[in-house]
């Protein structure tokens, strides 16, 4: 049995052992309004007697502030510059090739599973999409029963050998749902209440994917339904006696018209008329294998030039650009978003709150878009809750969403009724 005083170190920063199991929730693309909207037209209860009690705080995000660099940052305690995934996309300048980073040989750091099981600890990880599990369960061994790290997408896949548990469906009592659905996040919650039941992990992980908040806008139907099946299971971990920190990778904005048409700037087809077609490389970080529901358009792009460029030149002019936020060289745009510099290109091009950024308009499929378009990557976009069903002590003002865990384990009361 564990010493209950253990300290486990993750990329220099010190654990405590979590006073009781801790739940750390990544609400995928949770702007604040959705929750804030549901609980004032009473939809979430549970949430609500939950803040009573806890905190309802708010976090900066990663940027850019999409999925993949988000839930690293979560799980390692750190920001990409450390972690080393700064995208769902990286263009190889070596090699001339785009790849995904879905790889954990992108990955530079230990995530704080790894180290805690290490240590001793049970933990559960549990993602929507198949494209974050190998990230998130990189480290972890399957052979003892302490461990468990599968998606809701391949639930049905899971062996004992990869994923630490088999009959996934069946503990469950759902079917696999198809990948855009709200029902693949309710597979993630239920497997969680299902998991801190029977193996009651020390730490568990529940990320879900954002497919209702890309389609439906605070208050709509859509968002409501979601968000009042989620605070069923919200009262569910809280009654088994877990503590809960609930936070988001990133926000959610509209990106359209007033004709609904996707507000876009096609930044490759800008650079190709300021230099030469194809003298420079525009990369969409948001770029994944899923991107029915936004296109592979987002507010976040970097840029690699060719090596006679004026890029002071290019940075003023796209400065000028209509719906442009900020725009920086890979030096100071990498120090300001605590971002890898090997992995961005010469410049880092972020665009305001309704914009978009694209490649060139002939390379985006925007045929399977039903709904006026919501997406992310931004700054705008950055500001994420961060819910916590105990009261917290001692907390650093200027909280980040992958302060999570490190919350959860040293600011917060072992028992619900305990105040700091």
């Amino acid at each position: 049995m564990v010493n209950s005083k253990t300290t486990v170190t993750v990329n220099d920063r010190q654990y405590a052992w979590p006073g009781a199991p801790l739940v750390v929730i990544c609400c995928d693309g949770s702007e604040p309004d959705y929750m804030e909207v549901a609980m004032a037209q009473g939809l979430m209860p549970n949430l609500q007697e939950i803040i009573d009690k806890g905190e309802n705080l708010r976090a900066k995000s990663v940027v850019p502030s999409f999925t993949n660099p988000n839930n690293l940052s979560i799980v390692t305690g750190r920001p990409p510059a450390v972690h080393g995934i700064c995208g769902n996309y990286l263009y190889d300048r070596e090699s001339g090739e785009e790849v995904l980073m879905n790889d954990p040989k992108f990955l530079r750091a230990p995530t704080i599973f790894e180290k805690f099981q290490k240590a001793g600890a049970k933990v559960a990880v549990l993602t929507a999409k198949d494209k974050l599990r190998l990230l998130l369960g990189n480290g972890l061994t399957f052979n003892d029963g302490t461990a468990v790290c599968f998606s809701a997408e391949r639930a049905d896949a899971c062996t004992l050998s990869d994923s630490g548990i088999e009959q996934v469906c069946e503990m469950v009592g759902m079917g696999v749902p198809e990948v855009y659905s709200a029902e693949l996040s309710e597979f993630v919650f239920a497997a969680g209440v299902k998991l801190l039941e029977r193996m009651r992990p020390d730490l568990t992980y529940l990320s879900t994917t954002d497919y209702v908040q890309h389609k439906f806008a605070p208050g709509s139907d859509g968002a409501n339904a979601f968000y009042s099946m989620m605070d069923r299971y919200l009262g569910e971990l809280d009654q088994l006696g877990a503590i809960i920190v609930l936070t988001a990778d990133h926000g959610m904005k509209a990106k359209h018209l007033e004709n609904e048409q996707p507000d876009i700037l096609y930044l490759q087809d800008t650079l190709d008329d300021w230099l030469s077609p194809g003298a420079a490389r525009v990369i969409l970080p948001i770029t994944d294998p899923y991107v029915v529901h936004h296109g592979a358009l987002g507010s976040f792009a970097t840029a690699y030039l060719p090596d006679d460029a004026d890029i002071d030149e290019l940075i003023a002019r796209l400065r000028q650009l209509e719906g442009i936020d900020v725009v920086y060289d890979r030096q100071q745009g990498c120090e300001i978003f605590e971002l890898p510099k090997d992995r961005m290109g010469d410049i880092i091009i972020v665009s305001r709150d309704t914009k978009v950024i694209g490649t060139t308009a002939a390379r985006h499929d925007l045929s399977a878009l039903k709904e006026p378009l919501r997406s992310h990557g931004g700054i705008t976009e950055q500001t994420v809750p961060f819910i916590i069903n105990r009261k917290a002590h001692n907390l650093d003002e200027a909280l980040r969403n992958f302060d999570a865990f490190y919350v959860g384990c040293n600011h917060v009361s072992a028992k619900a009724d305990v105040a700091a």
